[in-house]
């Protein structure tokens, strides 16, 4: 389809030698050749022509053509790095009539063969890259189909919630008496009962400061109790206790006290 050759790369000096077979698994080593004298000297260009890689070996001054070695895929047969040095290669070259013969190759910088790897690795990126587009074109991903069938239905459960965080409720909460902070009425109407009627309010002295004055007069405990109890009977005991007079005497309120009511 493309009939036009693009150039990949050009390296002005390439070193080609002749190899012996390989006899191992382990593969070519560059040791094994005689790296002094190589048997001939040229350029190297690395040309695609569509999804097509060929490496060429042409003559530095004429640009004649010395060798082709078509390039399927990379790392593979056809060019294939020695086990001693980064330097060198193994060549497969082919002719017009299909024959096959492998050789040599090396460059006397180590950055030429760096190259060399990077400009076959970036082709057949783009041809793999190229392929899967290819195959997306004609097989065309199946869309997900997100829509309900018949008779289907789908429950979210939402939870609004304020800027502070906290979350709203659909229903209104019912005031407890916790959150007002007031207790419920008792029941029935309840009263208080009043305290007994022999009880009297009677200040405390310290021994060592002497008698101290009451905090209330006797007046106002019997305010307090009328209007606690309001009967007649506490009236009376309130007004006999206002007339007897505070003893002077500490252990003496204690003895009065001690008394059955």
């Amino acid at each position: 389809m493309d009939s036009y050759e693009s150039v990949l790369l050009v390296k002005s000096e390439v070193f080609v030698f002749k190899i012996p077979p390989r006899t191992t698994s382990r593969g070519h080593r560059a040791a094994d050749w005689n790296l002094q004298e190589p048997d001939w000297t040229g350029r190297l260009r690395l040309v695609s022509k569509g999804k097509e890689c060929i490496l060429k070996l042409e003559d530095k001054n004429t640009g004649e053509l010395f060798a082709k070695c078509p390039v399927e895929t990379y790392p593979g047969v056809a060019v294939e790095a020695v086990t001693d040095s980064s330097r060198y290669f193994v060549l497969r070259i082919q002719d017009d009539n299909g024959r096959s013969a492998f050789i040599g190759v090396g460059f006397s910088d180590r950055s030429d063969s760096f190259d060399l790897n990077v400009a076959l690795q970036d082709h057949f990126k783009w041809v793999k890259k190229s392929q899967e587009i290819e195959k997306e074109k004609e097989e065309p991903k199946q869309e997900l189909d997100l829509r309900f069938k018949e008779g289907e239905t789908i429950k979210i459960n939402m939870k609004i919630t304020k800027k502070d965080g906290s979350e709203v409720s659909s229903r209104p909460k019912a005031k407890t008496a916790s959150s007002t902070g007031i207790l419920p009425p008792p029941p029935g109407g309840m009263k208080i009962a009043p305290p007994p009627g022999g009880m009297r309010v009677t200040p405390t002295s310290s021994p060592s400061h002497g008698p101290q004055k009451p905090v209330g007069s006797a007046a106002s405990n019997v305010d307090l109790l009328l209007d606690v109890g309001g009967g007649s009977s506490q009236q009376g005991t309130a007004s006999a206790a206002s007339k007897k007079a505070p003893s002077n005497e500490v252990w003496g309120e204690f003895a009065s006290a001690s008394q059955p009511r």
